[in-house]
């Protein structure tokens, strides 16, 4: 038999596999109404994040768009789509996506080892040009949940080489952490410094809702710092679907959670945080949610929780997801329901103050602002007490600062004050760093003892 009728006739009998188990009625709906996001059907029966394909047809050539179930409402289903539309009109068909069994597909992305060292997009396909994607396996989004009271405590210092959060805002592995800034602060800057020196086995990014240029640059940075090939990004550009924006954080945080079970040091970083809160937003109100709070329904104070809880320590000794989130914040913080979740939710935030940004002090953290909730469990209580009268004396020069420079202050009035006029020009450099220097833990402990020992 020659080799080009057995290639026919495997074939034909794999052919004959899929008629077989092929359901014997094919079921679909109608296209009913779109308007904005959502996509109204009806016909079909599918549970909330089950995917279908629309059949859209253009001069005899059919055209598939895919989209996703969001809700129900009476008898249609509300879809939200996850490519742009061709060509959309009333009465097109809606096909369930089923595998082999006739079973509704759930999103299962690919997960494993093997991605390290790609950039994906938020269905899992490879956007790197690196070839075809190898996986172990593929899994839901859904999150890993571990008992509270089986969480190993944090109590390893996390080290991302920069002397102002070590000193005063020292961090641990395991901890989660919020950079909160308004646009053109450093924050990105901020965040490539701390990728270049944090020492962990995996780091996952997830770039969500950024602009396309920012998404190329980061890439650019991480390859240039060797940190490629331990890395996975997971990239949704602001141009894409609020779902696929949904999805791609998701994803992210489920990579992180495969790698924390396989007893690795994981660093996640969200960019951000915000865009996944805005895109959540697009999707409740689309699906008629009743907003509440600049736009967002109250859906948001569950769904933030739910997904910054998935990182955090393991229950295994060397498991951990340490965890930056980035929140885009505005010129009036109080009325900004995202940043109080967040706040509330995490386990300290780094503040990146604009007026220090705009006098030219890099990294432009607000020290005042700023607080890790574990630094106390992890430093020894003298290096505990010097953060705390450090941030003390900043706060008391910020204060009087107006009348400093007036020169209406007079020496002795006030002690502490005293102390920070004589301190400032060491306080203030310990403040800032070059982007290029790695200033790790032990030393900038050592230059803070220095500030208070010489004088």
């Amino acid at each position: 038999m020659s080799n080009r009728l057995k290639n026919w006739l495997t074939k034909v009998n794999k052919i004959e596999v899929k008629l077989k188990t092929f359901p014997n009625i094919i079921k679909y709906g109608i296209l009913v109404s779109s308007i904005g996001l959502i996509v109204e059907v009806i016909g079909l029966k599918l549970p909330i994040g089950a995917v279908c394909i629309i059949e859209s047809k253009i001069n005899n050539k059919t055209f598939e768009i895919e989209a996703e179930v969001v809700g129900f409402k009476n008898k249609k289903l509300l879809l939200m789509l996850l490519n742009e539309p061709i060509v959309m009109a009333p009465g097109l068909k809606v096909f369930p996506k089923i595998d082999s069994s006739g079973i509704v597909l759930d999103k299962k992305l690919p997960i494993g080892k093997k991605l390290l060292g790609r950039i994906l997009d938020g269905n899992g396909q490879p956007v790197d040009k690196l070839g075809k994607l190898k996986y172990e396996f593929l899994s839901s989004l859904s999150s890993t949940t571990i008992n509270p009271l089986e969480r190993k405590p944090i109590t390893n210092i996390l080290d991302p080489g920069i002397r102002a959060i070590n000193g005063l805002l020292t961090l641990g592995k395991g901890q989660k952490i919020g950079i909160f800034a308004t646009a053109g602060v450093g924050k990105s800057i901020l965040l490539e410094m701390m990728m270049r020196s944090i020492n962990v086995d995996v780091i996952v990014i997830g770039l969500i809702g950024e602009r396309s240029r920012e998404i190329k640059e980061c890439i650019e940075v991480i390859c240039k710092e060797n940190n490629f090939f331990r890395s996975i990004v997971i990239i949704a550009p602001s141009n894409v679907s609020p779902i696929l924006r949904i999805q791609a954080t998701l994803y992210a945080s489920k990579i992180a959670e495969y790698f924390r079970s396989q007893n690795k040091d994981v660093l996640l970083v969200i960019d951000s945080l915000t865009r996944y809160a805005m895109a959540q937003r697009e999707v409740s109100l689309a699906i008629g949610e009743f907003p509440i709070s600049k736009g967002y329904a109250s859906s948001i104070y569950s769904q933030l929780p739910l997904l910054i809880e998935r990182a955090g320590n393991g229950v295994k000794k060397n498991e951990s997801i340490s965890a930056f989130y980035t929140i885009l914040t505005e010129q009036n913080e109080f009325n900004d329901p995202i940043s109080d979740i967040a706040r509330s939710v995490l386990d300290g935030h780094i503040v990146l103050s604009k007026q220090y940004a705009d006098s030219g002090h890099f990294p432009a953290i607000d020290i005042e602002k700023s607080v890790s909730r574990v630094m106390h469990r992890l430093v020894d209580k003298n290096h505990y007490t010097q953060s705390l009268h450090f941030k003390k004396l900043v706060a008391c020069y910020q204060r009087n600062k107006d009348l400093i420079n007036m020169g209406a202050y007079i020496s002795g009035t006030d002690f502490v004050l005293d102390e920070s006029i004589r301190l400032w020009p060491q306080l203030i450099k310990f403040l800032q760093q070059n982007f290029f220097e790695n200033i790790f833990y032990k030393k900038s402990y050592e230059e803070l003892k220095n500030i208070f020992n010489e004088n």
